[in-house]
């Protein structure tokens, strides 16, 4: 794979092994994510030329170095994965302020400030690919303990859509990419805003590696959006064919 992939959130999960599978296909990787140690031993696995660059993604100076870092050492960027992200665990009705601005931050912010950061060195060659790791919540809100979340994730998705549009009229060879996962078996449960169950255990999780090479398609083989789990747009179509009927059922499956 001949490709230079930046990939934020790569300390672990998705992003770790991400790193591992595009390494092992060859890609040139720059790593960024805020735990350096975890960093560094990510980027020592995943191929001799793998940069790892402390960054915090919720910093927009910081995304903007992570950039320029990247430039420096491979002269281009082709794949962009705004990967970084938070889930929470809190009821719509006990919602904070801090509870919004913190999934603002962590996973609409994190990804806008990513795409700001390439767009530039894309357009400027008219090649390029923005990944953007979302969430099946993002289109099923039927999980009412990941309400902030979810709604984060619905607002990654428009900022998407409206970015791949304009691009389609601009930049027609850059690909904005939506990725939406469903349940992984990552940290992300027991890493949550709130804590919360641990994803590796709930039923129906897909593997970290099965989950991460729908993603590593998607950049081999660009399209607009992916779930990585077929099921899941079956699920969706569904939820919008009706959505009274659909939130019953899911409701019901809560309340147990």
């Amino acid at each position: 794979m001949d490709k230079v992939i930046v990939i934020t959130g790569a300390s672990a999960g998705i992003g770790e092994e991400l790193a591992r599978q595009a390494g092992g296909k060859g890609a040139r990787l720059v790593l960024a994510a805020r735990r350096q140690q975890e960093l560094e031993a990510v980027a020592a696995r995943s191929g001799s030329e793998a940069l790892a660059v402390v960054t915090d993604a919720t910093r927009r100076a910081d995304m903007e170095r992570l950039r320029d870092a990247a430039l420096a050492r491979f002269g281009r960027i082709d794949v962009w994965v705004n990967n970084a992200g938070r889930g929470i665990t809190r009821s719509v009705a006990e919602l904070t302020d801090e509870d919004l601005d913190s999934m603002w931050r962590a996973n609409v912010n994190s990804a806008l400030y990513g795409m700001q950061a390439a767009l530039p060195h894309f357009q400027s060659r008219n090649a390029g690919q923005l990944v953007n790791i979302s969430s099946g919540l993002a289109r099923l809100p039927t999980v009412p303990h990941r309400s902030a979340y979810s709604a984060a994730k619905h607002a990654l998705n428009a900022l998407s859509a409206c970015l791949r549009m304009e691009l389609q009229a601009t930049h027609p060879g850059i690909t904005v990419t939506v990725v939406m996962p469903g349940i992984v078996a990552t940290e992300f449960g027991s890493n949550a805003l709130g804590g919360g169950p641990d994803s590796r255990v709930l039923p129906g999780a897909q593997s970290v590696e099965d989950a991460t090479k729908v993603i590593l398609d998607a950049i081999e083989h660009p399209r607009p959006e992916v779930y990585t789990q077929p099921a899941m747009q079956a699920e969706v179509e569904r939820y919008y064919r009706d959505v009274g009927a659909y939130e019953k059922e899911a409701a019901a499956r809560f309340r147990r």
